[in-house]
C-alpha cells in the first residue's frame, strides 16, 4: 500500500476543507485552492484530518492514491505558509528588474527579456541578481520559476545563466591548450 497515499493529513488551524462532487476546496488565511480527483479515489474529513482512500487495487487507483494525497497536502501548506522559489543570475551584466507585474531580465542578449508575472504570483527582487517568486499554488510557482530560468539556463563551462538558489551546476573542463 502507498505510504504517501495512506498518510493522514492534519488540517491546520484556520483552514477549512470542503469536499463535494469529486472536488476538494481548501480555504485558509492566504487564499483558496481547489482540485478535482478521480472516481477511483474517495476523500473524507474526519476529526480534523483528511483521509484519502482508493476503491480498488488496480494500477491506476494506486497511482492516483498517492498523487491525490500529495496534491491535498500541497494545498494545505499553500494556504497556510505559501511556497517560494529563489533564483539568481550569474554572469557579467546579468540582472533582474521587477517593476509592477513585469520582470525585466538582462541575460546577455542584445535586448532585455520582459516577462509578465501572473496575477496569483508575486515577484520580489532583493538585489539586482536575486529574484524570489512566491504564491500559494506550488505548481504555479514552480512552473513560472522554470520559465524565468529558461530565459538563459546555466551553461556547464563557465556556469553563467539563471539558476535556482543553491542549485549545483555540473561543470565541464573545456578544451585544453595543445
Amino acid at each position: 500500500m502507498s505510504r504517501i497515499g495512506k498518510r493522514e493529513l492534519t488540517i491546520p488551524e484556520g483552514v477549512t476543507v470542503n469536499i463535494e462532487n469529486n472536488e476538494v476546496k481548501v480555504k485558509g488565511p492566504k487564499g483558496e485552492l481547489s482540485t478535482s480527483y478521480d472516481n477511483l479515489i474517495s476523500v473524507e474529513v474526519e476529526d480534523n484530518k483528511v483521509i484519502v482512500k482508493r476503491s480498488n487495487e488496480t494500477k491506476q487507483a494506486k497511482q492516483l492514491h498517492g498523487t491525490t494525497n500529495a496534491l491535498i497536502n500541497n494545498m494545505l501548506i499553500g494556504v497556510t505558509d505559501g511556497f517560494k522559489k529563489d533564483l539568481e543570475a550569474v554572469g557579467v551584466g546579468y540582472r533582474f528588474n521587477v517593476a509592477g507585474n513585469k520582470i525585466t531580465i538582462n541575460a546577455g542578449y542584445s535586448h532585455p527579456v520582459v516577462i509578465e508575472v501572473p496575477s496569483d504570483l508575486k515577484a520580489e527582487s532583493g538585489s539586482n541578481t536575486e529574484l524570489t517568486i512566491s504564491g500559494i499554488d506550488k505548481q504555479r510557482v514552480s512552473e513560472f520559476a522554470a520559465n524565468v530560468r529558461k530565459v538563459r539556463e546555466p551553461e556547464p563551462y563557465k556556469g553563467k545563466g539563471i539558476r535556482y538558489k543553491n542549485e549545483h551546476i555540473r561543470r565541464k573542463e573545456g578544451k585544453k591548450a595543445a
